[in-house]
């Protein structure tokens, strides 16, 4: 499918982890979703992300956990990042997946949940991308935080401002 598309998945998955925070950035469209989703079967990943509890009701619950949704709760008594600590224990292989504007618009408030999760976890983030000007994808490589939360998000800004998104003007900014 994404060869009749024209795209070009690099298929190279970081050595030795099994577990990561993935950051895909940057996220303009609803086809970075399709494309992504498509490239985690073509690498042969498990590819999870978080969705809110209340969308799975039959028959779209069966669907989201079909792509790799986990349904988490999000009401204000839950720690959400626990929630995905929990996962990363429970889970012998998992690569979560956030798209940290938090939107297909333009946003520089990165939101840091996939920080804290990362750090909590003691999981690496990796970074993965989508260019549609190259009409490739794939991962970037492996981001090890330092703990300087600001610092860190805009080195990981930084290494994937070099791909271009669906909507450009909608891409990382700063």
């Amino acid at each position: 499918m994404l060869k009749i598309l024209g795209w070009k998945i690099d298929i190279t998955v970081p050595k030795g982890i099994s577990k990561a925070v993935v950051v895909m950035a940057p996220h303009t469209s609803n086809w970075d979703f399709i494309i992504g989703r498509l490239a985690f079967y073509l690498m042969d990943i498990k590819a999870c992300f978080l969705i809110k509890k209340e969308l799975f009701f039959f028959p779209l619950g069966f669907i989201l956990r079909w792509l790799g949704a986990l349904p988490v709760d999000r009401k204000s008594n839950n720690n959400m990042v626990q929630q995905a600590v929990e996962l990363f224990a429970n889970n012998e292989s998992l690569y979560l997946v956030f798209t940290p504007e938090g939107t297909r618009s333009a946003n520089s408030n990165w939101k840091k949940g996939f920080y804290y999760i990362a750090q909590n976890a003691n999981v690496p983030i990796v970074l993965a991308y989508i260019d549609y000007r190259k009409k490739t994808g794939g991962f970037h490589g492996v981001f090890y935080l330092s703990g300087n939360v600001k610092e860190d998000i805009l080195a990981i800004k930084h290494q994937l401002l070099q791909y271009h998104a669906k909507y450009p003007e909608q891409g990382i900014i700063f």
